[in-house]
């Protein structure tokens, strides 16, 4: 059986936000055993599973990122939208747009650390709109 579920996100800022709950409670009878696919509908956004106790983490990531893609190069030719835009996507390709998540015991079966993401890679977004497909 597959059920499906779409969500929005609130707009956050720039940076690496735990969104761990936000999918929870959306996702609140999961099968026995099963498999979670979340999907972000956005080209300047991503997803990813890091750590979710030390805050410290998502500073490190999003300086990583920052330094692995800069804004204003000179090679790059999509510009209109601004100067995060284009690293934006760059970024996201790199983040990837989707999460697939084991479910046992009608959990998400993640591991202590784990928390699921939103990589917002603009300065300036609205909410993110997201599908969560449940197959068990």
């Amino acid at each position: 059986m597959i059920q499906q579920f779409e969500i929005k996100l609130p707009a956050f800022k720039r940076g690496f936000h735990l969104v761990t709950r936000h999918i929870t409670e959306k996702l609140d009878q999961l099968p026995e055993t099963g498999l979670v696919n979340i999907f972000v509908h956005h080209t300047s956004a991503g997803l990813m599973i890091n750590e979710n106790a030390d805050p410290s983490v998502r500073v490190d990531l999003e300086s990583s990122f920052n330094h692995l893609v800069p804004e204003r190069m000179s090679y790059y030719t999509h510009t209109m939208e601004g100067d995060d835009d284009m690293p934006a996507h760059i970024k996201s390709a790199l983040a990837g747009v989707s999460l697939t998540i084991p479910v046992e015991d009608h959990r998400l079966k993640l591991g202590t650390w784990q928390g699921i993401f939103l990589c917002e890679f603009r300065d300036h977004a609205g909410s993110r709109k997201v599908t969560l497909t449940v197959y068990s």
